[in-house]
Protein backbone atom coordinates (compact mmCIF):
# COMPACT_ATOMS: atom_id res chain seq x y z
CA UNK A 1 0.00 0.00 0.00
CA UNK A 2 1.40 3.37 -1.00
CA UNK A 3 1.37 6.15 1.56
CA UNK A 4 0.91 9.86 1.11
CA UNK A 5 4.61 10.61 1.33
CA UNK A 6 6.14 7.66 -0.50
CA UNK A 7 9.61 8.24 -1.87
CA UNK A 8 9.68 10.10 -5.16
CA UNK A 9 11.76 7.23 -6.50
CA UNK A 10 8.65 5.07 -6.47
CA UNK A 11 6.09 5.29 -9.22
CA UNK A 12 3.23 7.68 -8.40
CA UNK A 13 0.67 5.73 -10.39
CA UNK A 14 -2.99 5.49 -9.52
CA UNK A 15 -3.77 3.12 -6.68
CA UNK A 16 -7.45 2.52 -6.90
CA UNK A 17 -7.96 1.24 -3.36
CA UNK A 18 -7.14 4.60 -1.78
CA UNK A 19 -9.56 7.56 -1.67
CA UNK A 20 -9.89 9.77 -4.72
CA UNK A 21 -8.74 12.86 -2.81
CA UNK A 22 -5.39 11.19 -2.07
CA UNK A 23 -5.17 9.44 -5.42
CA UNK A 24 -5.29 12.64 -7.48
CA UNK A 25 -3.32 14.79 -5.08
CA UNK A 26 -1.15 17.16 -7.19
CA UNK A 27 2.43 16.02 -7.71
CA UNK A 28 3.66 19.36 -9.00
CA UNK A 29 2.72 23.03 -8.86
CA UNK A 30 1.44 22.75 -12.42
CA UNK A 31 -1.33 20.49 -11.11
CA UNK A 32 -2.10 22.58 -8.02
CA UNK A 33 -5.30 24.62 -8.12
CA UNK A 34 -5.71 27.75 -5.98
CA UNK A 35 -3.57 29.65 -3.44
CA UNK A 36 -1.78 31.60 -6.18
CA UNK A 37 -1.05 34.29 -3.59
CA UNK A 38 1.30 31.83 -1.90
CA UNK A 39 2.53 29.36 -4.49
CA UNK A 40 1.99 31.18 -7.77
CA UNK A 41 4.87 31.76 -10.18
CA UNK A 42 7.73 33.70 -8.59
CA UNK A 43 6.17 33.59 -5.11
CA UNK A 44 8.78 33.13 -2.33
CA UNK A 45 7.44 29.78 -1.04
CA UNK A 46 7.35 28.23 -4.50
CA UNK A 47 10.84 29.48 -5.33
CA UNK A 48 12.18 28.15 -2.03
CA UNK A 49 10.67 24.72 -2.68
CA UNK A 50 11.83 24.55 -6.30
CA UNK A 51 15.35 25.67 -5.35
CA UNK A 52 15.41 23.28 -2.38
CA UNK A 53 15.99 26.21 -0.03
CA UNK A 54 12.92 25.88 2.17
CA UNK A 55 13.03 27.25 5.71
CA UNK A 56 10.62 26.47 8.54
CA UNK A 57 7.05 27.46 7.71
CA UNK A 58 3.60 27.32 9.31
CA UNK A 59 0.71 26.78 6.88
CA UNK A 60 -2.50 28.12 8.40
CA UNK A 61 -5.78 27.57 6.61
CA UNK A 62 -9.17 25.84 6.63
CA UNK A 63 -9.59 22.12 5.94
CA UNK A 64 -9.17 21.10 2.32
CA UNK A 65 -7.35 24.28 1.28
CA UNK A 66 -4.10 22.57 0.23
CA UNK A 67 -1.80 22.52 3.27
CA UNK A 68 -1.03 18.80 3.10
CA UNK A 69 -0.79 18.94 -0.68
CA UNK A 70 1.90 21.61 -0.48
CA UNK A 71 3.80 19.32 1.91
CA UNK A 72 3.29 16.45 -0.53
CA UNK A 73 4.87 18.49 -3.35
CA UNK A 74 7.79 19.35 -1.06
CA UNK A 75 8.26 15.63 -0.40
CA UNK A 76 8.42 14.94 -4.13
CA UNK A 77 10.66 17.87 -5.09
CA UNK A 78 13.15 18.32 -2.29
CA UNK A 79 16.52 16.63 -2.03
CA UNK A 80 16.07 16.66 1.74
CA UNK A 81 14.86 13.67 3.70
CA UNK A 82 11.14 14.09 4.33
CA UNK A 83 9.62 12.89 7.58
CA UNK A 84 5.92 12.80 8.49
CA UNK A 85 5.15 13.43 12.17
CA UNK A 86 1.67 13.08 13.63
CA UNK A 87 0.45 14.45 16.99
CA UNK A 88 -1.94 11.50 17.16
CA UNK A 89 0.70 8.77 17.09
CA UNK A 90 3.94 10.57 17.99
CA UNK A 91 5.34 12.42 20.99
CA UNK A 92 8.64 13.63 22.44
CA UNK A 93 10.30 10.16 22.48
CA UNK A 94 9.58 9.72 18.77
CA UNK A 95 10.86 13.24 18.12
CA UNK A 96 14.18 12.36 19.77
CA UNK A 97 14.56 9.44 17.36
CA UNK A 98 13.79 11.67 14.37
CA UNK A 99 16.28 14.28 15.58
CA UNK A 100 18.97 11.67 16.17
CA UNK A 101 18.58 10.33 12.65
CA UNK A 102 18.52 13.88 11.26
CA UNK A 103 21.80 14.75 12.95
CA UNK A 104 23.43 11.61 11.61
CA UNK A 105 22.08 12.26 8.12
CA UNK A 106 23.40 15.81 8.15
CA UNK A 107 26.82 14.74 9.45
CA UNK A 108 27.35 11.80 7.12
CA UNK A 109 25.58 12.91 3.95
CA UNK A 110 25.09 16.66 4.42
CA UNK A 111 21.39 16.04 3.84
CA UNK A 112 18.67 18.19 5.36
CA UNK A 113 15.63 16.79 7.15
CA UNK A 114 12.20 18.31 6.63
CA UNK A 115 9.68 17.43 9.31
CA UNK A 116 6.02 17.80 8.35
CA UNK A 117 3.72 18.09 11.37
CA UNK A 118 0.06 17.96 10.40
CA UNK A 119 -2.35 19.56 12.87
CA UNK A 120 0.55 20.96 14.85
CA UNK A 121 -1.89 22.79 17.12
CA UNK A 122 -2.73 19.42 18.69
CA UNK A 123 0.68 19.38 20.36
CA UNK A 124 0.61 21.07 23.76
CA UNK A 125 3.01 23.89 24.63
CA UNK A 126 5.54 21.60 26.31
CA UNK A 127 5.62 19.29 23.29
CA UNK A 128 6.07 22.25 20.97
CA UNK A 129 9.00 23.41 23.13
CA UNK A 130 10.72 20.15 22.24
CA UNK A 131 10.88 21.17 18.56
CA UNK A 132 12.41 24.57 19.26
CA UNK A 133 16.14 23.83 19.76
CA UNK A 134 16.30 21.64 16.65
CA UNK A 135 14.55 24.25 14.51
CA UNK A 136 16.96 26.87 15.87
CA UNK A 137 20.13 24.92 15.11
CA UNK A 138 18.91 23.75 11.69
CA UNK A 139 18.74 20.05 12.55
CA UNK A 140 15.21 20.00 11.17
CA UNK A 141 13.22 22.24 8.85
CA UNK A 142 9.67 22.37 10.19
CA UNK A 143 6.53 22.48 8.08
CA UNK A 144 3.57 22.82 10.41
CA UNK A 145 -0.01 22.66 9.16
CA UNK A 146 -2.87 23.99 11.27
CA UNK A 147 -6.50 24.94 10.96
CA UNK A 148 -6.30 27.00 14.17
CA UNK A 149 -4.98 30.53 14.63
CA UNK A 150 -1.24 30.05 15.24
CA UNK A 151 -1.19 33.19 17.40
CA UNK A 152 -3.09 31.22 20.02
CA UNK A 153 -2.05 27.63 19.42
CA UNK A 154 1.65 27.82 18.48
CA UNK A 155 4.23 28.95 21.03
CA UNK A 156 5.75 32.36 20.30
CA UNK A 157 9.40 31.21 20.02
CA UNK A 158 8.47 28.60 17.41
CA UNK A 159 6.25 31.09 15.61
CA UNK A 160 8.98 33.72 15.46
CA UNK A 161 11.35 31.24 13.80
CA UNK A 162 8.88 30.23 11.11
CA UNK A 163 7.31 31.92 8.12
CA UNK A 164 3.52 31.99 8.63
CA UNK A 165 1.49 31.65 5.43
CA UNK A 166 -2.28 32.01 5.40
CA UNK A 167 -4.28 29.81 3.03
CA UNK A 168 -7.86 30.66 2.14
CA UNK A 169 -10.96 28.66 1.29
CA UNK A 170 -10.95 27.59 -2.34
CA UNK A 171 -13.25 29.60 -4.60
CA UNK A 172 -16.17 28.05 -6.48
CA UNK A 173 -14.22 28.35 -9.73
CA UNK A 174 -11.22 26.54 -8.23
CA UNK A 175 -13.44 23.83 -6.78
CA UNK A 176 -15.11 23.40 -10.17
CA UNK A 177 -11.73 22.92 -11.82
CA UNK A 178 -10.63 20.35 -9.23
CA UNK A 179 -13.83 18.32 -9.59
CA UNK A 180 -13.81 18.52 -13.38
CA UNK A 181 -10.19 17.37 -13.48
CA UNK A 182 -11.07 14.44 -11.22
CA UNK A 183 -13.97 13.41 -13.45
CA UNK A 184 -11.85 13.54 -16.61
CA UNK A 185 -8.62 12.00 -15.27
CA UNK A 186 -8.46 8.45 -16.63
CA UNK A 187 -5.25 7.49 -14.82
CA UNK A 188 -5.79 8.55 -11.23
CA UNK A 189 -9.29 9.99 -11.29
CA UNK A 190 -12.75 8.85 -12.35
CA UNK A 191 -12.31 9.07 -16.12
CA UNK A 192 -12.77 5.34 -16.67
CA UNK A 193 -16.39 5.61 -15.47
CA UNK A 194 -17.27 7.89 -18.43
CA UNK A 195 -19.42 10.08 -16.19
CA UNK A 196 -20.81 13.49 -17.12
CA UNK A 197 -22.10 16.01 -14.59
CA UNK A 198 -24.64 18.78 -15.12
CA UNK A 199 -23.77 22.34 -14.18
CA UNK A 200 -26.36 22.56 -11.39
CA UNK A 201 -25.18 19.25 -9.98
CA UNK A 202 -21.59 20.46 -9.97
CA UNK A 203 -22.63 23.66 -8.22
CA UNK A 204 -24.52 21.64 -5.65
CA UNK A 205 -21.40 19.65 -4.85
CA UNK A 206 -19.37 22.85 -4.57
CA UNK A 207 -21.84 24.47 -2.18
CA UNK A 208 -21.98 21.28 -0.11
CA UNK A 209 -18.18 21.23 0.28
CA UNK A 210 -17.94 24.89 1.35
CA UNK A 211 -14.42 25.40 0.04
CA UNK A 212 -13.05 22.04 1.23
CA UNK A 213 -11.60 20.12 -1.72
CA UNK A 214 -11.36 16.84 0.19
CA UNK A 215 -15.04 16.94 1.14
CA UNK A 216 -16.00 17.68 -2.46
CA UNK A 217 -13.86 14.86 -3.87
CA UNK A 218 -15.09 12.34 -1.30
CA UNK A 219 -18.69 13.23 -2.13
CA UNK A 220 -18.02 13.05 -5.87
CA UNK A 221 -16.40 9.63 -5.56
CA UNK A 222 -19.31 8.31 -3.50
CA UNK A 223 -21.80 9.49 -6.12
CA UNK A 224 -19.83 8.16 -9.10
CA UNK A 225 -19.25 4.74 -7.52
CA UNK A 226 -22.98 4.45 -6.92
CA UNK A 227 -23.99 5.60 -10.41
CA UNK A 228 -24.07 3.38 -13.53
CA UNK A 229 -21.12 3.82 -15.87
CA UNK A 230 -21.76 6.34 -18.64
CA UNK A 231 -24.47 8.17 -16.68
CA UNK A 232 -25.13 11.88 -16.38
CA UNK A 233 -25.12 13.10 -12.80
CA UNK A 234 -28.04 15.47 -12.30
CA UNK A 235 -28.88 17.92 -9.53
CA UNK A 236 -31.45 15.49 -8.12
CA UNK A 237 -28.85 12.70 -7.97
CA UNK A 238 -26.51 14.94 -5.99
CA UNK A 239 -29.29 16.14 -3.68
CA UNK A 240 -30.41 12.59 -2.93
CA UNK A 241 -26.88 11.41 -2.26
CA UNK A 242 -26.00 14.30 0.04
CA UNK A 243 -29.26 14.72 1.90
CA UNK A 244 -28.92 14.75 5.66
CA UNK A 245 -30.20 11.77 7.56
CA UNK A 246 -33.19 12.68 9.73
CA UNK A 247 -33.46 10.95 13.04
CA UNK A 248 -36.81 9.22 13.58
CA UNK A 249 -38.39 9.26 16.98
CA UNK A 250 -39.58 6.11 18.68
CA UNK A 251 -43.34 5.73 18.13
CA UNK A 252 -43.69 5.06 21.85
CA UNK A 253 -42.66 8.64 22.48
CA UNK A 254 -44.95 10.30 19.92
CA UNK A 255 -47.42 11.62 22.48
CA UNK A 256 -44.58 13.32 24.30
CA UNK A 257 -43.76 15.41 21.22
CA UNK A 258 -47.40 15.98 20.32
CA UNK A 259 -48.10 17.42 23.75
CA UNK A 260 -45.11 19.77 23.90
CA UNK A 261 -46.02 20.92 20.38
CA UNK A 262 -49.57 21.69 21.52
CA UNK A 263 -48.20 23.61 24.54
CA UNK A 264 -45.89 25.76 22.41
CA UNK A 265 -48.49 26.47 19.73
CA UNK A 266 -51.12 27.39 22.32
CA UNK A 267 -48.77 30.01 23.78
CA UNK A 268 -48.02 31.23 20.25
CA UNK A 269 -51.79 31.57 19.69
CA UNK A 270 -51.92 33.73 22.85
CA UNK A 271 -54.30 31.25 24.47
CA UNK A 272 -53.36 30.96 28.19
CA UNK A 273 -56.17 28.46 28.90
CA UNK A 274 -54.96 25.96 26.31
CA UNK A 275 -51.35 26.51 27.42
CA UNK A 276 -52.33 25.65 31.03
CA UNK A 277 -54.22 22.53 29.91
CA UNK A 278 -51.30 21.14 27.91
CA UNK A 279 -48.93 22.09 30.73
CA UNK A 280 -51.14 20.15 33.13
CA UNK A 281 -51.08 17.14 30.80
CA UNK A 282 -47.28 17.16 30.86
CA UNK A 283 -47.01 17.68 34.61
CA UNK A 284 -49.53 14.89 35.27
CA UNK A 285 -47.68 12.59 32.90
CA UNK A 286 -44.41 13.04 34.75
CA UNK A 287 -42.64 15.12 32.10
CA UNK A 288 -39.23 16.45 33.14
CA UNK A 289 -39.97 20.05 34.28
CA UNK A 290 -36.52 21.14 33.11
CA UNK A 291 -37.47 20.13 29.56
CA UNK A 292 -40.61 22.30 29.77
CA UNK A 293 -38.63 25.24 31.16
CA UNK A 294 -36.02 24.95 28.39
CA UNK A 295 -38.75 25.07 25.75
CA UNK A 296 -40.22 28.15 27.41
CA UNK A 297 -36.82 29.84 27.29
CA UNK A 298 -36.61 29.12 23.57
CA UNK A 299 -40.18 30.34 23.02
CA UNK A 300 -39.50 33.66 24.77
CA UNK A 301 -36.81 34.53 22.22
CA UNK A 302 -38.33 32.84 19.18
CA UNK A 303 -41.91 34.13 19.45
CA UNK A 304 -41.78 37.24 21.65
CA UNK A 305 -38.23 38.57 21.42
CA UNK A 306 -37.69 42.31 21.78
CA UNK A 307 -41.39 43.23 21.62
CA UNK A 308 -41.41 42.31 25.32
CA UNK A 309 -37.82 41.96 26.58
CA UNK A 310 -39.12 40.88 30.01
CA UNK A 311 -40.36 37.60 28.53
CA UNK A 312 -36.89 36.04 28.43
CA UNK A 313 -36.33 37.19 32.03
CA UNK A 314 -39.58 35.53 33.15
CA UNK A 315 -38.67 32.31 31.33
CA UNK A 316 -35.18 32.35 32.86
CA UNK A 317 -36.69 32.86 36.33
CA UNK A 318 -38.99 29.89 35.76
CA UNK A 319 -36.00 27.74 34.79
CA UNK A 320 -34.18 28.90 37.91
CA UNK A 321 -37.20 28.06 40.08
CA UNK A 322 -37.46 24.58 38.56
CA UNK A 323 -33.83 23.91 39.52
CA UNK A 324 -33.95 25.42 43.01
CA UNK A 325 -37.54 24.84 44.17
CA UNK A 326 -38.25 21.50 42.55
CA UNK A 327 -41.49 19.68 42.00
CA UNK A 328 -44.28 19.66 42.88
CA UNK A 329 -44.12 23.36 43.91
CA UNK A 330 -42.25 24.41 40.74
CA UNK A 331 -45.37 23.60 38.72
CA UNK A 332 -46.76 26.90 40.05
CA UNK A 333 -43.77 28.73 38.58
CA UNK A 334 -44.28 26.89 35.29
CA UNK A 335 -47.94 27.96 35.23
CA UNK A 336 -47.06 31.61 35.86
CA UNK A 337 -44.48 31.55 33.11
CA UNK A 338 -46.82 29.83 30.65
CA UNK A 339 -49.60 32.37 31.13
CA UNK A 340 -47.22 35.33 30.91
CA UNK A 341 -45.69 34.04 27.67
CA UNK A 342 -49.13 33.27 26.23
CA UNK A 343 -50.42 36.79 26.93
CA UNK A 344 -47.27 38.61 25.82
CA UNK A 345 -47.25 40.36 22.42
CA UNK A 346 -45.69 38.25 19.70
CA UNK A 347 -42.85 39.09 17.32
CA UNK A 348 -40.49 36.58 15.71
CA UNK A 349 -38.26 39.13 13.94
CA UNK A 350 -35.07 38.02 15.72
CA UNK A 351 -35.69 34.38 14.89
CA UNK A 352 -36.66 35.02 11.26
CA UNK A 353 -33.65 37.29 10.88
CA UNK A 354 -31.46 34.42 12.04
CA UNK A 355 -33.17 32.06 9.59
CA UNK A 356 -32.43 34.44 6.71
CA UNK A 357 -28.84 34.87 7.87
CA UNK A 358 -28.37 31.10 8.15
CA UNK A 359 -29.67 30.69 4.60
CA UNK A 360 -27.00 33.08 3.37
CA UNK A 361 -24.36 31.26 5.41
CA UNK A 362 -25.27 27.99 3.68
CA UNK A 363 -25.43 29.62 0.24
CA UNK A 364 -22.26 31.69 0.42
CA UNK A 365 -20.15 29.55 2.78
CA UNK A 366 -17.46 31.01 5.00
CA UNK A 367 -17.17 34.54 3.67
CA UNK A 368 -14.14 36.31 5.13
CA UNK A 369 -14.64 38.66 8.07
CA UNK A 370 -13.94 42.27 6.95
CA UNK A 371 -10.45 43.21 8.09
CA UNK A 372 -11.60 46.23 10.12
CA UNK A 373 -13.76 43.95 12.30
CA UNK A 374 -10.98 41.51 13.14
CA UNK A 375 -9.22 41.76 16.49
CA UNK A 376 -5.44 42.16 16.24
CA UNK A 377 -4.47 40.60 19.55
CA UNK A 378 -1.00 39.55 18.39
CA UNK A 379 1.72 41.21 16.35
CA UNK A 380 1.28 38.61 13.61
CA UNK A 381 -2.40 39.45 13.25
CA UNK A 382 -1.63 43.19 13.26
CA UNK A 383 0.94 42.69 10.50
CA UNK A 384 -1.68 40.85 8.47
CA UNK A 385 -3.97 43.90 8.64
CA UNK A 386 -6.37 42.79 11.33
CA UNK A 387 -8.39 45.72 12.74
CA UNK A 388 -6.99 48.23 10.28
CA UNK A 389 -9.30 51.24 9.84
CA UNK A 390 -11.70 50.31 12.63
CA UNK A 391 -13.61 53.29 14.06
CA UNK A 392 -14.40 53.08 17.78
CA UNK A 393 -18.01 54.42 17.93
CA UNK A 394 -17.69 55.90 21.42
CA UNK A 395 -15.14 58.37 20.12
CA UNK A 396 -17.68 59.92 17.72
CA UNK A 397 -20.69 62.18 18.16
CA UNK A 398 -23.75 60.20 19.11
CA UNK A 399 -21.55 57.14 19.69
CA UNK A 400 -22.16 56.17 16.09
CA UNK A 401 -20.24 56.04 12.79
CA UNK A 402 -21.03 55.15 9.18
CA UNK A 403 -18.89 52.05 9.65
CA UNK A 404 -21.94 49.81 10.08
CA UNK A 405 -22.54 50.03 6.36
CA UNK A 406 -19.50 47.80 5.71
CA UNK A 407 -19.77 45.40 8.66
CA UNK A 408 -21.27 42.65 6.49
CA UNK A 409 -19.18 40.80 3.88
CA UNK A 410 -19.33 42.75 0.62
CA UNK A 411 -21.36 39.96 -1.03
CA UNK A 412 -24.14 40.58 1.52
CA UNK A 413 -23.94 44.36 1.81
CA UNK A 414 -27.58 44.84 0.80
CA UNK A 415 -29.03 42.33 3.26
CA UNK A 416 -31.54 43.30 5.99
CA UNK A 417 -32.13 40.44 8.39
CA UNK A 418 -33.77 42.08 11.39
CA UNK A 419 -37.14 43.64 10.60
CA UNK A 420 -39.09 44.02 13.86
CA UNK A 421 -42.82 44.51 14.01
CA UNK A 422 -43.84 48.18 13.86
Amino acid sequence: MATLFDSKDKKDDAILDIPLADRIRPRDFSEFVGQEEIIGNNKPLRQAIEKDGLQSVILWGPPGSGKTTIAHIVALKTKAHFELFSPVTSGVPELRKVVGAAKERKLLYNQKTILFVDEIHRFNKAQQDAFLPFVEDGTIILIGATTENPSFDIISPLLSRSLVLVLRNLTDEEMSKILTNAINDKDRGLGKYDIKIEGRALNGLIKFANGDARVALNALEFIVLNTPKGSVITDSVVSEALQKKILRYDRAGEEHYNTISAFIKSMRDSNPDAALYWLARMVDGGEDPRFIARRMLIFASEDISNLDPKAIMVAASVAYAVEHVGMPEAQINLAQGATYLAKAPKDNASYMGLVKALKDVKEFGNLPVPMHLRNAVTNLMKDLGYGKGYKYPHEYDGHKTDQGEIDLPKELSDRKYYEPRK
